[in-house]
């Protein structure tokens, strides 16, 4: 069983932005368009995974023959991001992140058996400044995003955390993931897909993931976990990961 889990599935995706990439593969724009959000000074790689549909009987194959993905790292493990469904830790463990660097092969399977093989792809010439191209289910890497141009900005983010909360629907269980930070008058949220304006989250909230979740969805939610944010070359914190609920499903 996977001991690190799906913590980002967006719930409301913004509306189609034109090509960035001419003649290539939506899925592949998708990747780029999300390396473009986390900037330049972030570990990040494309990657071109081969799919052979090959999968458990309990469950249909999600993804198409070629998957275009991101793989990127923060607080400490690799992240996965594919625009079908959103942002999963490709890690499996803490502690580990050289040798996931180095053969991710393993871990691409973990997420689908039927990723068979795989290659790491460059990217093309001049793929940078394509923030006005928003990929969709990607509320993870909005919300980082939204945290880099907040600090440029000198604003207040304290203790940064993305915080992901599930839903559950007809469709299956939906995620969302959006920024939290400190400031001098409390805790404060910022969703980068309605409003990069931030929300003050009362203080009887306790700072606790579910409440705060609750509070920002309006209604009760299923489940709830807080990211510490630490980015390449700052220890990171695994305090919180201890309580994760085992892998929810993909989106879709």
């Amino acid at each position: 069983m996977r001991t690190l889990i799906l913590l980002a599935l967006l719930l409301a995706t913004a509306a189609p932005a034109p090509a960035a990439v001419s003649g290539a593969p939506e899925g592949f724009q998708d990747a780029l368009a999300a390396r473009s959000m986390l900037g330049g000074d972030m570990w990040a790689r494309l990657v071109r995974i081969e799919n052979s549909g090959a999968r458990p009987r309990w469950r249909r194959s999600e993804y198409p023959k070629i998957v275009y993905a991101l793989v990127f790292e923060l607080s400490g493990i690799l992240w996965f991001y594919n625009g079908a469904d959103g942002t999963q830790s490709l890690s499996l463990t803490m502690g580990t992140l050289g040798k996931d660097k180095a053969d991710p092969g393993p871990l691409f399977r973990a997420i689908d058996p039927g990723f068979v093989s795989w290659s790491w792809v460059d990217e093309p010439a001049g793929a940078w400044g394509l923030g006005a191209r928003t990929p969709p289910n990607a509320c993870f890497e909005e919300s980082v995003a939204a945290l880099l141009r907040r600090a440029a900005l000198g604003g207040e983010a304290g203790s940064p955390e993305l915080l992901s909360y599930y839903v559950d629907t007809p469709a299956g269980r939906l995620g969302h993931t959006v920024l939290v930070f400190s400031t001098q008058g409390g805790l404060a949220a910022v969703d980068p897909g309605s409003s990069e304006r931030p929300v003050s989250l009362p203080a009887t909230l306790g700072g606790d993931p579910r409440s705060l979740s609750a509070y920002l969805w309006g209604k009760p939610v299923s489940s709830a976990r807080a990211l510490p944010i630490r980015f390449p070359g700052k220890a990171p914190s695994p305090g919180r990961w201890a309580a994760l609920p085992p892998r929810a499903a993909p989106a879709g």
